[in-house]
Parts: structure tokens; C-alpha cells; sequence
């Protein structure tokens, strides 16, 4: 079984894509990304965000097989972190973080995010926060559906961390710190 494998999830734009980088540049781990998928999965069917995650709630199967590639890449990888929704119930053996931030900070995250202008326009911070309310909604009527898993049960992590008074660097010592704890127990 593979225990170096770091799985995080989390709040629409709490920083996990940049905590994922930081701690694949101090680590040396491989990234699994679930979300560059979706992202890529949406632009190819000329969809915005929103209108995927509802063609994602009609079409299970699609989701399944997104959820799924992250729980079939680590069963043959080691040194690996996982960026994906649902890659703390995908890998229950590795370790679980959650990156939590406050409504108004992700919505001002993600109205100044020029990665998300793709898939994601927002004319507005409220209508960033409306969006990011919406989909963190659709997200979760799907995983408790579909998985029967409720993604916002703190208890599901071994870490939570809340992000919005933060840096990056912040939240990767933190994190860093923790996984070793948590590597150390495993030994």
C-alpha cells in the first residue's frame, strides 16, 4: 500500500491548486489534478463551470469516471498528491486535508483568479460568491447521490486548515508539518 500520498480537497478558492504547487516544488511529489479534468471536460462540451457540474448531476457515469482515475492513478503511484473533490474517499489510506476559507475571500479569490476566466466569468465579486455558493451546492446533492458521502464532514480529514488569513506558504508549513506527524504514526 502506498502511504505517501497527500489527498487535498476543499472550499471553492481556497488555495488548494497553489498549495498543491508548493508542496509538489517542496516535496518532489507527482500532482494528480481532478479538477484540470473537469475544467477540460467543460471546455470541450463549450460549457461554462456551472453549466457542467449540472450536466455532471444528470450524468453520473461521468462523474464516476472522474472520481474514479484519481483512485486508479494512485494504486500504481507513490510520492503523489491528490487534488480532486472526493480524493479523500477515493484514497482512504492517504492523508486527508481539507482547505476551508471564508465566502467573501473565495469569491474575491476567484473574480481575480485569471486561470478561472476559461470556464469562469464573473462580472462581480457577489456574483463570484453566488457562483461558488451554487456549485459547492450542486457538489454536494451529487457526492451524497451519487457516493453517499458528505464531502463538508470535517471528521472525513486528518487536517483542516482555514485559508483566508493565510499565505500559501503558511498553509504548506502547516501541512508539511502534519504529514510527517502523520507519516512518523504509520511507521
Amino acid at each position: 500500500m502506498n502511504i505517501h500520498i497527500i489527498t487535498i480537497t476543499g472550499d471553492i478558492a481556497s488555495g488548494k491548486g497553489t498549495v498543491t504547487a508548493l508542496l509538489k516544488e517542496e516535496l518532489k511529489y507527482e500532482v494528480y489534478k481532478n479538477g484540470e479534468y473537469v475544467r477540460q471536460l467543460a471546455k470541450q462540451m463549450n460549457m461554462s463551470i456551472i453549466e457542467f457540474q449540472e450536466y455532471l448531476n444528470a450524468h453520473e457515469e461521468i462523474d464516476q469516471k472522474v472520481e474514479k482515475s484519481c483512485a486508479e492513478y494512485a494504486q500504481t503511484h507513490d510520492n503523489l498528491i491528490v487534488d480532486a473533490r472526493l480524493g479523500f474517499y477515493a484514497i482512504p489510506s492517504s492523508f486527508k486535508v481539507y482547505l476551508k476559507v471564508d465566502i467573501n475571500e473565495a469569491g474575491r479569490r476567484a473574480y481575480n483568479d485569471a486561470l478561472r476566466k476559461d470556464t469562469e466569468e464573473y462580472e462581480s465579486v457577489q456574483k463570484a460568491i453566488e457562483d461558488i455558493k451554487y456549485r459547492y451546492e450542486q457538489e454536494n446533492y451529487r457526492y451524497l447521490k451519487t457516493y453517499n458521502v458528505r464531502r463538508e464532514d470535517m471528521s472525513n480529514y486528518d487536517l483542516v486548515v482555514d485559508t483566508t488569513d493565510k499565505t500559501p506558504e503558511m498553509v504548506k508549513d502547516i501541512i508539511l508539518t502534519e504529514y510527517k506527524k502523520w507519516l512518523n504514526e504509520r511507521k
